[in-house]
């Protein structure tokens, strides 16, 4: 199971984002303008993303803009959980992943985990960091 996520515009901008945080890559990336819709996208959507997929830490992140009359409602009822491999690569996960976005639960030792902390990075994406004990 991956999870799909819809942006507002800006897609391209999280991926490349996500892809420098989680040290990751694109395998593949289509604007609707390069898609068999083409010419029935408006000029404002052309250069969007109609489906893209990063790969990071052996996992995908599939997302996209939405498309044309489609209204963006932000993000709310899950979590994207990253796993850092011991406290240090957790900390710089939780770093990357909140700058310029918002902190909800600071980075820590918790009676679960030798580090954890929950963000909602600068795009609305709210995620979770854990290094297990």
């Amino acid at each position: 199971m991956e999870a799909y996520l819809s942006f507002d515009g800006n897609a391209a901008e999280a991926l490349a984002f996500y892809a420098k945080c989680l040290d990751g890559k694109i395998l593949f990336s289509m604007t609707f303008a390069e898609s068999p819709m083409a010419a029935d996208t408006p000029a404002s959507h052309k250069n969007k993303i109609m489906h893209a997929t990063l790969e990071a830490q052996g996992r995908q992140i599939m997302a996209s803009d939405l498309p044309p009359g489609m209204a963006f409602e932000g993000y709310k009822g899950f979590s994207l959980s990253v796993q850092g491999k011991n406290v240090e690569e957790g900390k710089k996960l939780f770093d990357a992943l909140s700058a310029g976005g918002k902190i909800t639960m600071p980075y820590g030792e918790t009676f679960w985990a030798k580090g954890f902390g929950m963000l909602q990075d600068k795009f609305g994406v709210p995620w979770m960091v854990n290094v297990e004990k």
